[in-house]
């Protein structure tokens, strides 16, 4: 006979294993309820990959598709940075030249001055380290918007960048080094790619399976272990068909893996400590951060060291890619690029809500942009018209977003 009494059986179905049914329901309620996800951005990666693939064929070829991660890598680490300063609601908007200046440090210390290759990769992303501090000083000692802090970090930076080049303006990097390697030539062995595909698979039901225990300890419902299986396969699935077919041209870049693996690094220290709930909490409601006891400047601070930090890395890899550390680094559509690729990866423009694989996505949609419309020959005004409607379009779907989720509470 059972002894249970109704607390019990009331908390044991708090602990009913949640399956395919509960996850798709639950899934539905909170896109009802404003919390779109990442849901926009793989609907727009399909439309823009049926719409070019339509057009020329050999947009979705793996030659492309390889090159074009590639590509993308630089700008996206960028926004992996932006994406930490958008979640605390505020702005950078150096990122860009802070990336040019750290190529060309880097080029005049290596090249020019002769410095050991780590000792200038260490100085050059250091200098991001520094900016970011600095900016982290104005803004909580002085006082100054970031908007207007990082706008003079653009124009003075890049002066600084021109400076450092000097007279002759670009310098170039020697295609034997190991960062132009690791730049344009650095592609993981298939072997090797499938065996990280299955760590990952059991890095996702170990984690799975750790968070279910968490949950089932605190009373939560839990996922069930087949569920948990079944998105870790999944998951290996998806992966194990891009390293397939990628393989089929030359792969995936050693780069593109450092860019998520740098992402995978942000999401745990968003979701996973204390300094990201921190993050969340300040961008959500900084008087309310404040007085639950966050030090709500060293928030800030850490926010602008990581972005400028990450600003830094960008630009080496765009050296090594371009094999060069020019006056145009950084230049152009790099700082918009970076911005608009962290919106577009729904990262919100009014802070406490975003991903950094928001960073890795959207990157992936501009630079998919970008390749199919030059596949089809035309020019950068219409890939800038293109790409400023996609972040209008992005930014509407966030306001939208918001005031469903303002709704659906006051329901």
């Amino acid at each position: 006979m059972s002894t249970l009494t109704p607390t019990d059986h009331q908390d044991e179905r708090l602990r009913i294993d949640k399956g395919f049914s509960g996850m798709l329901k639950a899934s539905v309620d909170r896109i009802r309820g404003g919390d779109l996800g990442l849901l926009p951005v793989f609907i727009g990666l399909v439309v823009i990959s049926i719409i070019f693939q339509s057009l020329n064929p050999f947009f979705l070829s793996s030659a492309n598709l390889s090159n074009m991660l590639m590509e993308a890598t630089p700008v996206g680490i960028l926004a992996l940075g932006i994406v930490m300063v958008l979640l605390v609601g505020e702005i950078d908007l150096s990122v860009g030249s802070v990336s040019g200046l750290s190529a060309a440090i880097f080029g005049i210390n290596f090249v020019d001055n002769g410095w050991p290759l780590a000792l200038a990769i260490v100085t050059a992303i250091a200098s991001g380290s520094i900016i970011g501090w600095v900016f982290g000083q104005i803004y909580n000692r002085v006082g100054v918007p970031s908007f207007v802090i990082t706008l003079a970090g653009l124009l003075g930076f890049l002066g600084l960048q021109l400076f450092v080049l000097g007279p002759k303006g670009t310098i170039n990097i020697p295609f034997d080094s190991p960062l132009v390697w690791f730049g344009q030539l650095a592609f993981v062995p298939t072997p090797v790619a499938y065996a990280l595909v299955s760590f990952v698979v059991v890095l996702q039901i170990v984690l799975g399976l750790s968070r279910s225990r968490s949950r089932k300890i605190a009373g939560l419902s839990v996922e069930s272990l087949t569920a948990i299986v079944a998105k870790a396969l999944g998951l290996g699935i998806l992966l194990g068909f891009a390293v397939w077919y990628l393989g089929l041209a030359r792969g995936i870049g050693w780069m593109f893996v450092l860019f998520v693996l740098l992402a995978v690094i942000g999401n745990y220290a968003l979701t996973r400590t204390q300094w990201g709930r921190s993050v969340f909490a300040v961008g959500g409601n900084r008087e309310a951060a404040r007085r639950a006891g966050i030090n709500v400047r060293r928030v800030y601070t850490s926010t602008f060291i990581i972005t400028s930090t990450l600003a830094a890395v960008g630009g080496l890899l765009a050296a090594g890619r371009l094999a060069a550390s020019a006056q145009s680094s950084g230049g152009g559509d790099v700082n918009l690029n970076a911005i608009a690729a962290a919106v577009i990866g729904g990262t919100s423009l009014f802070g406490g809500r975003g991903s950094a694989f928001a960073a890795v996505l959207g990157i992936i949609v501009i630079q998919a942009i970008s390749s199919g419309l030059t596949l089809m020959n035309l020019d950068s005004s219409i890939r800038y018209m293109v790409t400023g409607a996609v972040v209008l379009i992005a930014v509407s779907l966030d306001a939208f977003a918001r005031k469903s989720r303002s709704s659906h509470g006051r329901g």
